[in-house]
Order: C-alpha cells, then sequence, then structure tokens
C-alpha cells in the first residue's frame, strides 16, 4: 500500500513541541547538563513525545489512509495533516452477534450507525468531530455562518497528541481507548436494547481490539465488545452479551458528484439535507438518490444515443470462499444488471469477476473499500442483504458488499417445495436440481444487488400482472411473476396442476429497467440537480397510466396493492389458488420427506413452514379490509393519492376470511404428520395462527381507516360493518343448533379477549405513527360496547340450545367474560 505522507518544510517547526523549539535556540552548559543527568525532567504522562518514543522499533505497521501502528497492546494512528478537516464517513456494523438480539430483526452485516466525521486539531488534541449535513448553505452566502453557528457539531473523542512523525507531517494519536471503551456513537447495542436487555456497562477485562487494517481510502476495525447485561437474549446464566464490531472509516471524494434529486414516484434510496441557501421562503428540504458515479467514456457518442462504455463500471468480485458450483449463478446474478443499464445508454456497466490470486495482486482485500464483493459467510443465518456505502453529501455509493449466508438456500428450497409442489413436478423433493436451486440464487443476488444499486424493496411491483396471468405458461416466460426484481414475490404460488410452460421462479422486469434509466442516464447539458427535475418528471408522466412502473413502498402496510411476498391483482383469487395447491402439498409432504429420509426432521421443518405459508396467504386477504390504495402523484396528474378499497370487494374479503381463516381447520392440521413429529399442542399451532389474524383485523389502524371512510362517502364499508360482520361470522353456530369444535370455541374466546382490548387498550407509543386518532375520544368504545351487549343476548338464547355439555359450558362462560368487560367492577 502507499503511504500518505507529505513534506512539509515550512510547519515543521511551527508543529515541533514549545521545549524542543527553545532549546534548539540556546546550547546546553555542561552545568545545566549535570544537573539534567542528576534530575532529568519527569514529562507529565500524555504529553507529546519523540516519535520514536511512540512507535518503536517493535511496532507492526500498516500504510494506508492512515498509517496505523501497533506497540504491544496499543493501537496508533499516525494521521496525514493534510486530512485533517476531511470529510469522512464513520460506519457501524454488527459483525457478529447473539442469537434473538434486537428480537431477531438484527443480523450479521446489520449497520448500526452512519456518520460523517471530520478529525481536527485543537492545541494538543486531535478531536473526532461528528458531522451534519442535514443542514446546508453555500459558503459564499451570509447565512452560512447561522447554519454553522446553530448546527455545532459534537465531538465523539478528544485524542491527546502523543508524537509527530519527524518530518512534522503526520500526527500520532493513540486510539486504543476509544475503540475497546463503550462509546455509544459506534456501539451496536442501542439504548433500547440497553433497557430490554439490561446492560449493566461494558466489561474491559472481556473486551478488546480484534486487529485493525488500513487501507489507501478505508480503515477497518474489527472489536470483540463484551457487556454485563442481567436479561441477555441468550445463555441468561452467563448475564453476559458479546458481540463484534465492525467499525469503517472511509475518506469521501474530493470531487463531489452531481446529486440528482429524488422523487417518490420511483423507488430509490436516499439522502436528505435542508438547504438554507433556497430562495423558497423556509430551509428547503432536498432529498438525492443513492447512486454509483457512472460517466461515459464517449460523452458525444452516448449524447447520439449509442451504447458506451462508464469510465469507472460497478465491479463485484466474488468472495475467494465461494462453493465453486455456485460461482456461475452469483457471476449471472450480478450481470443481471446490464440490460437495464443498456437502458440507461451503459455497456458493460457491471461486471462480476472472481478475486485475484496472491500472485496477481498481493494486496487485494474483501475489507478495502475500493472492492466491492460479494461475501459468501458460513452462517446458520437463512438471509442475504446488500448494504452499501455512500456519501451524505450527494448520495454517491462508494462500495458496497452484498453478504450471502450459507443456509438461505435452504429456505428457498423449502418455499419452492411448499409453494409451487402442487403444479410443479421438480419441486416435490428435498434434492431440488442445481440447475434450480441455481436459478433462485442468481435471482437472490440480483435482487441484493439491486439494493447495492441504490433500489429499495417495490411491493407494487407484482401487482401490475392480473391474477389468471399466472397460468399462462408464454406469460410468465416472458415477464417472470413480477413487473420487478425489487418486489418480495419469490414463487408463482397461483399455478394450477396441468397449467404447461409455467416459470415458476422470480426474474428481471419492465420497471427494473424504467428505474435504471430514471437514476442513472447522464442528462446532457444539465448543469445541477435543479436542470434535471423537467425532464425526470416527464419519465414518469410518459409511464404514469402503466401498472408495470408504479412503486410500491413496503412502509404502505395499509394498501393490498402493496404487500409483501403476494402476487397478482387480486388476493382473494391469488390466495384461493394458493390455499388449493397448499392443500395438496400438505397431503403430499410425508411422500415427499420422511418416506425417502427415513427420518422426521426435515418433514417437521417443512410443516412448520407450511403453516406460515398459510398465514401469509390469509394475511394478504385481511390487508383488502380497511385497505387504502396509495396511488403517490403531483398535483399535475389526475385522481387522488389515496383511495378507499370499494366496498364490494372488503364484504367479498370479510367473507372469504370466514370460510378460509376462521373455520374449523380440516385439511390444514394434518394430524399423521403431527403424531409423527409432537406430542402435544396440535390444537394450539393453529389457535396462534388464527388469532394472529383475528386480532389483525380488529386492530385500533383498520378501524380508524374505516371510521375516516365514513366521511368519504355513504356508501364506503364501516367501521360498525366490520365489527358487525366478524361478530355474525364468529360467532355463527349461536344463531343455529349445533355443536361448537375445539377450534371455535378457541377462536371465539379470542374474539372476546381481543373485545376486551379494544374496549381498555390505549395506543402505544410505538404505534402513534401510524394510528391518527384518538382512542378514547372516539366510536370505538361504544360501537364494542354494543357489538358485546349484542352478542350476549344471542349466547343467552343459544346456551339453552347447545347440543352438548361443552358447547354449553363455553356459551356459559363467555357470557361470563362478557359482563366482566361490560361491568368491571
Amino acid at each position: 500500500m502507499k503511504k500518505f505522507f507529505i513534506c512539509t518544510v515550512i510547519t515543521t517547526c511551527l508543529l515541533l513541541p514549545a521545549t524542543q523549539f527553545a532549546q534548539s535556540k540556546k546550547k546546553k552548559s555542561k552545568k545545566d547538563e549535570a544537573v539534567t543527568q542528576a534530575a532529568p525532567e519527569k514529562k507529565p504522562e500524555g504529553t507529546i513525545k519523540e516519535y520514536s518514543k511512540v512507535i518503536t522499533k517493535d511496532a507492526i505497521s500498516d500504510d494506508g489512509l492512515f498509517t496505523v501502528h501497533k506497540v504491544d497492546k496499543k493501537y496508533y494512528f499516525e494521521i496525514p495533516n493534510k486530512l485533517l478537516n476531511k470529510d469522512m464517513l464513520l460506519v457501524s456494523r454488527l459483525s457478529k452477534l447473539p442469537s434473538n438480539l434486537g428480537g431477531g430483526y438484527v443480523n450479521a452485516g446489520s449497520e448500526t450507525n452512519e456518520q460523517l466525521i471530520v478529525w481536527q486539531r485543537f492545541q494538543d488534541k486531535i478531536l473526532i468531530k461528528s458531522k451534519s449535513y442535514n443542514a446546508v448553505a453555500n459558503d459564499t452566502l451570509p447565512i452560512s455562518i447561522s447554519v454553522k453557528a446553530n448546527n455545532y457539531e459534537p465531538t465523539l473523542f478528544a485524542f491527546d497528541i502523543v508524537a509527530f512523525s519527524k518530518d512534522s507531517a503526520n500526527t500520532v494519536i493513540d486510539v486504543t481507548k476509544f475503540y475497546s471503551s463503550d462509546v455509544k456513537a459506534i456501539s451496536g447495542i442501542s439504548a433500547e436494547m440497553r433497557e430490554l436487555y439490561k446492560v449493566k456497562g461494558l466489561d474491559d477485562s472481556r473486551s478488546f481490539i480484534n486487529g485493525i487494517k488500513s487501507f489507501p481510502m478505508n480503515i477497518e476495525v474489527i472489536q470483540d465488545m463484551t457487556y454485563n447485561a442481567s436479561k441477555p437474549s441468550m445463555l441468561e446464566e452467563s448475564e453476559s452479551i458479546s458481540i463484534q464490531m465492525n467499525q469503517s472509516m472511509v475518506v469521501l471524494p474530493e470531487k463531489m458528484m452531481q446529486p440528482r434529486l429524488a422523487d417518490p414516484r420511483v423507488g430509490w434510496f436516499t439522502v436528505s439535507q435542508y438547504d438554507y441557501g433556497s430562495n423558497e421562503l423556509k430551509s428547503d428540504l432536498k432529498t438525492y438518490i443513492r447512486r454509483w458515479r457512472l460517466e461515459p467514456k464517449d460523452p458525444e457518442a452516448y449524447a447520439r444515443g449509442e451504447l458506451v462504455e462508464p469510465i469507472k463500471p460497478i465491479v463485484y468480485y466474488l468472495d475467494p470462499a465461494t462453493p465453486e458450483k455456485l460461482r456461475k449463478y452469483i457471476k449471472l446474478g450480478i450481470e443481471e444488471w446490464q440490460k437495464p443499464f443498456e437502458a440507461a445508454g451503459f455497456k458493460n456497466a457491471i461486471l462480476a469477476k472472481d478475486a485475484p490470486t496472491k500472485e496477481e495482486d498481493p494486496d487485494f482485500s474483501p475489507e478495502d473499500i475500493r472492492y466491492s464483493v460479494i461475501r459468501y459467510v458460513a452462517s446458520t443465518t437463512r438471509n442475504a442483504v446488500g448494504p452499501s456505502v455512500s456519501d451524505p453529501r450527494t448520495g454517491e455509493i462508494i462500495e458496497s458488499d452484498v453478504i450471502w449466508y450459507h443456509n438461505h438456500l435452504r429456505s428457498y428450497r423449502n418455499r419452492y417445495l411448499l409453494e409451487t409442489g402442487a403444479a410443479n413436478p421438480s419441486a416435490r423433493t428435498l434434492k431440488t436440481s442445481d440447475e434450480e436451486m441455481g436459478d433462485m440464487m442468481r435471482m437472490v443476488i440480483a435482487h441484493e444487488v439491486g439494493h447495492a444499486l441504490g433500489f429499495p424493496h417495490n411491493m407494487g411491483a407484482s401487482c401490475a400482472y392480473d391474477v389468471e396471468s399466472y397460468r399462462n405458461g408464454d406469460f410468465t416466460q416472458q415477464n417472470g411473476i413480477s413487473a420487478s426484481i425489487m418486489d418480495y414475490a419469490r414463487f408463482n404460488y397461483i399455478a394450477q396442476p396441468g397449467d404447461k410452460n409455467i416459470r415458476f421462479i422470480r426474474k428481471m422486469g419492465a420497471y427494473d429497467k424504467y428505474a435504471v434509466n430514471w437514476g442513472y442516464r447522464v442528462i446532457p447539458n444539465a448543469k445541477s440537480a435543479q436542470d434535471e427535475k423537467p425532464i425526470l418528471d416527464k419519465w414518469i408522466l410518459d409511464n404514469a397510466a402503466n401498472p408495470m412502473y408504479k412503486f410500491g413502498k413496503q412502509s404502505s402496510a395499509f394498501d393490498p396493492s402493496s404487500q409483501t411476498e403476494d402476487i397478482s391483482n387480486n388476493s382473494m383469487k391469488a390466495s384461493s389458488y394458493g390455499l388449493k395447491n397448499l392443500e395438496y402439498v400438505a397431503g403430499h409432504l410425508p411422500e415427499w420427506t420422511s418416506d425417502v429420509t427415513n427420518d422426521y426432521g426435515d418433514l417437521q421443518e417443512l410443516y412448520g413452514e407450511l403453516l406460515e405459508v398459510w398465514s401469509r396467504y390469509i394475511g394478504h386477504v385481511v390487508t383488502n379490509v380497511g385497505g387504502v390504495y396509495e396511488n403517490i402523484k403531483n398535483p399535475n396528474q389526475a385522481g387522488t393519492v389515496y383511495d378507499v378499497v370499494p366496498k364490494a370487494k372488503q364484504i367479498e374479503a370479510m367473507n372469504w376470511l370466514q370460510t378460509n381463516a376462521f373455520a374449523s381447520p380440516t385439511w390444514i392440521v394434518n394430524t399423521k404428520t403431527l403424531r409423527n413429529t409432537d406430542f402435544s399442542g396440535y390444537t394450539e399451532k393453529f389457535r396462534s395462527l388464527q388469532v394472529r389474524h383475528l386480532n389483525s383485523l380488529l386492530s385500533f389502524g383498520r378501524i380508524g381507516r374505516l371510521m375516516d371512510a365514513e366521511i368519504l362517502g355513504a356508501d364506503n364499508y364501516k367501521a360498525l360493518d366490520l365489527l358487525k360482520d366478524t361478530r355474525k361470522g364468529i360467532w355463527k353456530e349461536a344463531g343455529i343448533p349445533s355443536n361448537v369444535t375445539i377450534y371455535r370455541r378457541n377462536l371465539q374466546r379470542a374474539y372476546i379477549d381481543r373485545m376486551a382490548f379494544l374496549m381498555t387498550e390505549e395506543i402505544k407509543p410505538a404505534d402513534r405513527s401510524t394510528i391518527y386518532y384518538n382512542v378514547a375520544q372516539s366510536d370505538i368504545r361504544a360501537l364494542v360496547r354494543g357489538e358485546l351487549t349484542a352478542l350476549k343476548a344471542t349466547l343467552a338464547i343459544a346456551k339453552t340450545r347447545a347440543v352438548n355439555a361443552e358447547t354449553k359450558y363455553h356459551y356459559e362462560d363467555a357470557i361470563k367474560r362478557i359482563d366482566l368487560i361490560l361491568n368491571p367492577k
């Protein structure tokens, strides 16, 4: 690696300690020397020393952005003075963590913080200042003084200067304490986790720096940190939480890329800042998309519409640890994006390469920010992630590492069997072919690379296709199962047995080409982000009427057209097809697993996942009730942004749920499978799934949206309609002399519990961002009270007509429970 040293003759004397400077002016007398030898002056601890006394001959040094020295157990940064006050990015990620930390929603590779920093000198100290680009103004404008004064950056840490290099071009600091202490700004344990797990503090004796590596553009630090915690996420008797953190410090480009303004109608990861230099009468929020810097080698040919290679293509290297048989599929997944980039005018814009050998490049390292790597991690985690590092000033993506966890393919094999096994004979096995598994991996890699290119999930993409199209072989072969690879649409679970030439695995779609062109195409003669706006807006308007180019936010949990894991534009029909297929699979599951392996382990695993697939299909229908379609628009477009799901569709969804979700189960509770995989808990497995969806149906947010719908039109489905239809469906047996099965008794008691919740609970702080009304002063309590009173009257009659003792006792118990809710005292 090359050293980042500079020779600065003029400043040498200025940077020397004052005592050294004075002694250079006057030669010591022999008397002075004798006094010095007899009683040498003892410098206070922490004062500046000679370089050779700090960075000794025993130092292990690593050249790069800063030179890193390890002397005994201490680590030192030797910072080139030319890099002081330069913008850098400090990214903190978890590299190893205990099971279930953060409730299972945090994985290895998860980012815990990202902050812009600068290293500054203050007297005899070096400071790390956390710098914000949330508020900006051009330095030439007077208001920039106020922006700086009112956005004073915090100091993350202060280091004593311990030495200067011999030419005074570099400053040496001891970073051991910074990286081995519990510095909250770079910690992997959030404030919420500290409270949840009763974290008392960092145990210094069990915390240390695992290693520090320096590269030309970045420094990587690995920390092993152990915290004393009364209630850790695993192994409670240890009273400890151990994590491994990766701290990446990256120098940002000297020449900033021209940013591109974001538009919510096209999905991008973004960075935002308030521009106080705007001509608006307020600070102007500017949001830029996150993208790589792609510039054509031949701008003139590019402007003529010819395909041109970029000056610097996006290159992903394969981790040397990647199994040989998977490499071609990973490369294909990366280069799936070449066609979308051609839509933006670039050829060979993204390339996949094997990592160089030691002979080809002895300095190659996946940790080097100059290299983006598809990392293959030997872990039981079933996941893949595509994080990236971007410049917060412009949104320019600097580097990204896609992380693939070894066991992730098992999830895909299982879902392939469960969701397509009825119509797809090749999926009916635990030994899915290498070709099919490779195709799945190819598309997962393409999805994760999409994140690394700047694209978030587009959950509206699968809604672009009609439900019956999924049974058309020609259509699925050409279009896959979604208009975008960035949707969570993994398999075609709609196609039925006998359908021919069906593609069951997802592929790239029309939206992917559209989004790449919108974000990456260079617009000639546009000198600023503002100059680009009219053209970008026109591209959106030209395609606004086509559902293939719609972006659906993952956060729109209320929108049935933007759901995770669903496919098609009709949830009820799609889920009906899905359940029909799942029934076939449930009946044949032992045949495809335990009968072949002579072991019940796979059967147990797959049956557990089959229940979750059933639950997903049900959940897709629930979203239609109290649903609101979100169609992001600008005022120059016709129509409204939010439209309530039509009443007829909501009634259809309610009827579907009563028939498919809340009825006593038949095939889904497979007693043959259960008796070979578990000794008890048979009814509980299904009760918990039914109650999950009942509670979701009767939620504060859903009821609130239905109350809002009343003011939008008299013919809309209302909150009272939901409560009445739910009561009548859940308690259907009370109106006719019939037995109530154990499943229905469980569900009916859950209904009463949920009504009690609606009568007594308040909105929790965590829910305030999605629930927009005062529950206590709304209609909810009155509606619930009225429904419980009506139910009590029905049950008073029903108990006299109960066919068996269980049903009679159940109705009597239900009446008592209702009394306790209506008259708690």
